[in-house]
């Protein structure tokens, strides 16, 4: 199957549509949210024939979506929205990804870069320091198999207990960093085991911790109410479940290959492997999936305490506190309700590279968000913009909530290393005053700027639909990567 740009229907500028006529397994239309020039990089990949693939789902309802930085995935486009009817509709592990719950949160400080210029390289150095990185690389933490229990169980809470956090770090995490629904009993031991030594860990990757300054500021009042001010500094983390989460993916795929059969489900890709929600199968798997996202909030809230000790021991301690502002998931399936052909339903919504965006009144959200609507974090490349965003209460209406969550690879790993001289761009980095601490140079270039699509470009689209409004854009001055 070929799906070029003659294939779609526009329907706004930023709204594309493949009819569920275009192909005989489609049960539903399938849907691009993309500015026309960000369409010649999608249309590169599978990313719309996974799409189309998508909208073949079991119980699949209003449509399968795609954000402006999708790209190609394991069976679901990486970038992909989908919502299946709660209890019976498919739930797939290809719509929520091997990083269960890799996230983004977003730290605030007090000091202004223009008070620290002479310490950001220093600062780059601490944070590499502190905070283990590279893939496979373990943590001061070594969990006994009790601990992991509760981490499993608990979530962002047990390292708060812990001592790596204060209590009202929680309010400002997605689900308060924790789904009840983990049942440890349902992760393998050999997902355990590789998970043991991994907490305060970034592994590799797209994965990152990063120092930026707030450079522009587009609503002054959601800004003043998130703490943020033009020239502050702040430290953004970007991983999720580590090896665990993909040994659970793993696992559970494997499992759901062998059973579909039994359920009588058939799908064009085996990559999009599924069972029915309510089935044991898909219990087992949503639980397990529930069980690494704590870990995943575990280890956020972990790397956050060691950034924030390298943060105090380069500025001292009465600069050394960094406040959560929030902290969004991007690989999850959710069970929510939303409106479909103008009627609410429940819903299992597979939100796989997408982050929630809902919109004032959402009753999760700490009270001084409340009226305002949900945090949106979307990170740039090394050398590029980042954003935050806040949802709006369209996106329950077109995109289940969902928005965006990041520029999107353009090219992959093997090209952009062809592509790309690391030393060199290294010390290009340095000289825009962007310091770079990593692993290895093969990290470096993979990760290059030149990989990703235009950051700038994907904000305005989503900006553009109305799902989410732009709050501030940030740039970076320090790069901690595996």
């Amino acid at each position: 199957m070929k799906i070029g740009k003659h294939h779609l229907s526009k329907i706004e500028d930023y709204l594309w549509e493949i009819p569920k006529s275009f192909h005989k397994n489609m049960l539903v239309p399938a849907r691009v949210l993309a500015h026309e020039p960000i369409l010649d990089d999608i249309i590169g990949d599978r990313s719309l024939v996974q799409l189309v693939n998508v909208a073949s789902l079991p119980g699949i309802q209003g449509a399968s979506w795609v954000m402006p930085d999708v790209h190609e995935g394991y069976g679901f486009p990486i970038g992909g929205v989908a919502a299946t009817s709660h209890p019976d509709g498919a739930i797939s592990p290809g719509g929520i990804g091997y990083d269960i719950n890799c996230g983004v949160r977003l730290l605030t400080s007090t000091i202004m870069l223009e008070e620290v210029k002479d310490k950001i390289e220093a600062l780059s150095k601490e944070m590499y320091a502190q905070i283990p990185s590279g893939m496979g690389k373990g943590g001061f933490l070594h969990l006994t198999h009790k601990e992991m229990e509760d981490v499993l169980s608990l979530g962002a809470k047990w390292a708060i207990d812990k001592g790596y956090g204060n209590i009202k770090d929680l309010a400002f995490i997605e689900n308060n960093g924790h789904l009840p629904d983990a049942d440890p009993s349902k992760v393998s031991e050999r997902a355990k085991s590789r998970g043991l030594d991994q907490l305060g860990t970034i592994g590799s990757g797209n994965h990152f911790v990063e120092v930026d300054y707030v450079d522009e500021i587009y609503e002054p009042e959601v800004a003043e109410a998130f703490g943020l001010k033009k020239g502050q500094l702040v430290v953004l983390i970007h991983t999720g479940s580590r090896g665990l989460g993909h040994q659970i993916a793993t696992d559970h795929i494997k499992i759901m290959m062998t059973a579909m059969e039994k359920y009588g489900i058939r799908v064009p890709d085996r990559e999009l492997t599924c069972v029915p929600f309510s089935s044991l199968e898909g219990q087992n798997y949503y639980k397990a999936m529930c069980a690494a996202a704590n870990y995943a909030w575990a280890n956020r809230q972990v790397i956050t305490w060691e950034a924030r000790k390298a943060w105090a021991n380069i500025f001292g301690k009465d600069h050394g506190q960094l406040k959560l502002m929030y902290d969004v998931a991007h690989n999850m399936a959710k069970l929510e309700t939303h409106n479909v052909d103008g009627k609410p339903h429940a819903l299992i919504v597979h939100r796989k590279g997408a982050t929630r965006a809902f919109g004032p009144g959402f009753s999760e959200l700490p009270e001084s968000y409340n009226l305002l609507g949900q945090p949106v974090i979307i990170p740039g490349s090394m050398g590029t913009s980042s954003y935050i965003l806040i949802g709006t209460s369209k996106s329950h209406d077109l995109t289940f909530g969902s928005c965006c969550h990041g520029a999107g690879r353009r090219l992959s790993r093997t090209a952009s290393k062809k592509q790309v001289n690391a030393p060199q761009l290294k010390e290009q980095l340095k000289e825009r005053g962007i310091y770079v601490q990593a692993g290895s140079f093969k990290g470096i270039a993979e990760e290059a700027p030149i990989a990703y699509k235009d950051v700038n470009l994907v904000v305005e689209t989503v900006s553009d639909a109305g799902i989410a409004k732009k709050v501030a854009k940030l740039r970076p001055v320090a790069v901690v990567k595996g």
